[in-house]
């Protein structure tokens, strides 16, 4: 079974990478989506009991809010899998003003999640890493993880 662990600034692709690539194999943990941490733990709790493989879609910016997903996981069995988006601040505020207003984040939001941001590392438990770009025509390239990317 799989746990993905998606780590990016708002506005890197997150969600449009997850519905390309994972909606039809995992289930999307996403607060925005659920509203309340409870709500987030209770389903990950479900996920791990059934053996549901599933992908954490939140900003997760540091290996403390990781951890929380990671450590649970690894003690049902579950691989651990990290997608790091590729987080320029200036691009996600830009592409963060192209979604509709209802959708937007503060610029001080962004630009806060980004102050936090640490790299994941293969220390916090993952088994394989990945990065990924969102290129300019909408899609994306994924890459094998080198340290100091």
């Amino acid at each position: 079974m799989q746990a993905i662990v998606f780590v990016g600034i708002q506005a890197t692709g997150k969600s449009t990478f997850y519905s390309q690539n994972f909606a039809n194999t995992h289930l999307r943990i996403n607060l925005d989506m659920l509203k309340t941490r409870h709500r987030e733990k209770r389903l990950l709790e479900t996920c791990l009991e059934i053996q549901q493989p599933f992908v954490i879609d939140n900003t997760n910016p540091t290996p403390e809010d990781r951890k929380k997903y990671i450590e649970p996981a690894q003690h049902q069995g579950f691989q651990i899998i990290g997608y790091y988006f590729e987080s320029k601040i200036a691009d996600s505020i830009k592409r963060d003003r192209d979604r509709p207003l209802i959708q937007q984040i503060p610029e001080k939001g962004i630009r806060a999640t980004h102050a936090r941001l640490v790299l994941p590392s293969y220390a916090e438990g993952f088994a394989k890493l990945y990065y990924v770009q969102l290129l300019p025509e909408g899609g994306f390239t994924v890459k094998e993880w080198i340290d100091e990317v």
